[in-house]
């Protein structure tokens, strides 16, 4: 049955209807947040560290060179953190003592000339530089919550693989950042360490599940950082908060030492690890670290000739139940197209690819397994358990988020592991991603929303709940994909949009991260005054 069919059918019809309700809820929903959030928020003090502005190769280049110590760069991270925690409340716990132990050992091996900087650039091209990543990375010796109030007093005893790897690097880990409860919402927030506030209007959100970690780099609090995206939990941050995040090609960074891990091979093949930075220079040279033994799969040193690519685009997924695409994310997209074409001759194609109305069901289908949601953040399981705490929740007793709950609930709904519809929605998947590879072949980008609109308030997403359809489906494919910023919208909120590739082609999307950071400017210091 076409698409067509099925939105003329009694099934689409009803669809449409409860589309319509829907947008006509979250419309009022949004005169009542802004009536009750008002539009200023709490603003944060100015950057004074410029060492906190500068690109993470950078930093790494002028340590080597003793222009700056480890030491001086972490410490300055350090005031920085505690400057705009209490606004921002994106960072969640400390290793600062251990850090400025191992800036000093990177200060005493520079000075000590015992090893040739050609060679430390070589074997630690990291040295020294302070970096965080979000709660659901195990980190030696901090606390490993996942932001699931049964695993607070629960601590790491050794590195997840890509913390690992970057520290082999010589970087120096300085703490973790705030996440959703058990990393599955797009809003952060949770019942042990509470809420993170956007560091360009704190009334707003900072997407999830990265959410601390991408509003710790806009806000200039650490050098770079690591998140994990399954169903956009990199790039909606990077995205809300001004920033750029890689989901790199499936299989590619290791996936061991997160929390939750995932169940099967299909999940394990929809999660990618990545880098989240203020430059896009970063990325690649990241990348290379966390790829490990991987890094050559993506020829990442191969160079990339921007005028031979052959660039698609869709403005809008038209799905049902998702927000259309705000006109100013639009713009910044046509602007982009035009960029590319007067300044590399590149003619984009416009794409209608209808499955993708269909990314919501395909997602949360094949994300299916046949663990329970609440076995991961509650002690009873069943219907009745969950409704039970529901309640607790409204009155304020419930060590759970509502939507955490309400997530709980939804998973006793919908297609079974090895059903029908189950089995259906792994072949359309399939056909997808059959459709992206053919199209994209070895030299082809797909420029798309990262999210329909820009960082809505608080609460807001509880009534725009499938607007994360345009990253997820990207999850299912196992594309590689970068979060790249365009500037502000008229409210201040960071805008941007998504560059997808082939499998293994990370390089064309971090190429065009790269042209778009010098052409439109890429990161904007939060509230700077």
């Amino acid at each position: 049955m076409s698409i067509k069919q099925i939105l003329c059918s009694p099934v689409g019809l009803r669809l449409k209807v409860l589309h319509v309700v829907r947008i006509v809820i979250a419309a009022i929903g949004r005169i009542f947040f802004s009536l009750y959030y008002g539009n200023e928020g709490q603003k944060i003090p100015p950057i004074t560290d410029e060492i906190l502005k500068e690109p993470t190769i950078e930093v790494a280049k002028k340590i080597r060179n003793k222009e700056i110590s480890s030491v001086q760069v972490v410490e300055a991270c350090i005031r920085r953190i505690k400057d705009v925690n209490s606004a921002l409340n994106c960072f969640v716990e400390d290793r600062f003592e251990l850090a400025l132990k191992e800036a000093r050992e990177a200060d005493e091996l520079i000075r000590s000339g015992s090893t040739p900087i050609q060679q430390l650039e070589l074997e630690k091209p990291l040295l020294g530089v302070p970096f965080t990543t979000k709660d659901c990375f195990a980190v030696k010796g901090l606390r490993f919550t996942s932001g699931v109030v049964l695993r607070k007093d629960f601590v790491s005893e050794e590195d997840a693989g890509a913390i690992r790897l970057l520290r082999d690097k010589g970087a120096i880990i300085i703490g973790i950042t705030n996440v959703p409860e058990l990393c599955m919402w797009w809003e952060t927030h949770n019942h042990i360490y509470g809420r993170t506030n956007n560091p360009y209007n704190t009334t707003r959100i900072v997407g999830g599940s990265s959410g601390g970690e991408g509003c710790l780099q806009a806000a200039g609090g650490s050098i770079f950082g690591v998140g994990s995206d399954i169903g956009g939990s990199i790039r909606m941050p990077a995205f809300f908060n001004g920033i750029f995040g890689h989901k790199p090609s499936r299989g590619i960074v290791p996936n061991s030492g997160q929390h939750p891990a995932p169940e099967t091979d299909l999940i394990d093949s929809f999660l990618g690890v990545g880098p989240m930075t203020k430059h896009a220079v970063d990325l690649k040279p990241l990348l290379k670290i966390m790829a490990g033994d991987n890094k050559n799969k993506l020829k990442l040193d191969e160079p990339v000739n921007i005028e031979k690519l052959k660039v698609y685009y869709q403005f809008s997924n038209d799905a049902p139940l998702v927000d259309p695409v705000d006109p100013e994310i639009i713009m910044a997209m046509k602007k982009v197209l035009e960029f590319l074409n007067v300044q590399h001759k590149l003619k984009a194609e416009e794409k209608k690819i209808d499955l993708l109305r269909k990314s919501m069901p395909i997602w949360l289908t094949n994300m299916k397994t046949k663990q329970k949601f609440e076995t991961l953040i509650m002690k009873k399981e069943g219907v009745g358990a969950i409704l039970k705490e529901i309640v607790k929740n409204i009155i304020g007793c419930s060590g759970n988020t509502l939507i955490s709950l309400f997530t709980a609930l939804t998973d006793h709904t919908g297609a079974e592991v090895g059903s029908e519809r189950h089995i259906h929605y792994l072949k359309v998947r399939e056909n997808l991603e059959k459709l992206f590879t053919e199209m994209l072949g070895d030299d082809g980008i797909f420029l798309y929303p990262v999210h329909p609109t820009p960082a809505p308030y608080h609460n807001e997403p509880l009534l725009r709940p499938m607007n994360f359809a345009y990253t997820a489906i990207i999850n299912c494919l196992g594309l590689p994909t970068t979060a790249i910023p365009l500037g502000l919208s008229r409210e201040g909120l960071p805008i941007g949009i998504q560059v997808v590739a082939n499998h293994n082609n990370d390089r064309l999307c971090l190429a065009i991260a790269e042209e778009l950071d010098k052409a439109f400017g890429g990161w904007v210091e939060p509230q700077k005054s």
